[in-house]
């Protein structure tokens, strides 16, 4: 294989990095929703907001691919990159938005377990993240986030088992479940942007 000369363009990286924060943001308004006497109007409205300064940053990055000759790595891995890490962000806003439209006051303390492997996933992500000029260094990164989407796995099928145990009403099971599987949904969200970074990291090597 022949040698192959990129440009450091580090407005790509600093685009990526702030994305990764954006999301170390979303999972703290996450928790506080979750919380039993937050103010559960004032947090969705800030999640709002912050959903929207990360919209703000994929568009930036995407902006930049579309003006950008030569970029960084491959088109496609990065707008597959900004668009897995904005995917993550929506599957939160969804979560706090579920919780608000649904007027749930009881939470099952199963799904803070589901938070906290979200939390742990964007502080990795926002780590390790500054490091992407080196794809192949991040071994470590998207290992852990795959053995963290495995314990959000069973945390999952652990809640929903607790959701049909007859301890809920049925109204109370079919809320809780849509809320149960957009936190699923974002901890996989998670494990496709680790999923990218190794394809990149095969590429780049």
């Amino acid at each position: 294989m022949g040698l192959r000369f990129r440009p450091v363009d580090s407005a790509f990286y600093a685009l990526f990095t702030e994305q990764a924060q954006h999301l170390v943001t979303g999972t703290a308004l996450l928790a506080e929703m979750l919380a039993e006497a937050s103010d559960k109007e004032d947090v969705a409205t800030r999640m709002r907001a912050a959903e929207h300064d990360a919209d703000e940053t994929t568009h930036a990055l995407i902006r930049r691919v579309n003006s950008t000759f030569v970029t960084p790595f491959d088109r496609e891995d990065i707008y597959a990159l900004a668009s897995g890490l904005d995917d993550v962000m929506d599957e939160m806003d969804e979560v706090v938005d579920l919780i608000l439209l649904y007027e749930v006051k009881v939470l099952p303390a199963e799904l803070s377990q589901q938070v906290e492997v979200l939390q742990r996933c964007a502080e990795l992500t926002a780590e390790w993240m500054p490091k992407l000029q080196s794809p192949q260094s991040l071994e470590e990164y998207w290992i852990e986030i795959n053995r963290l989407e495995n314990a959000g796995d069973k945390n999952h099928r652990r809640t929903l088992a607790k959701l049909f145990s007859g301890e809920f009403k049925t109204i109370e099971v079919l809320k809780l479940k849509d809320i149960v599987e957009s936190l699923e949904a974002a901890i996989d969200a998670f494990e496709k942007v680790a999923n990218i970074i190794e394809q990149i990291a095969v590429k780049e090597s």
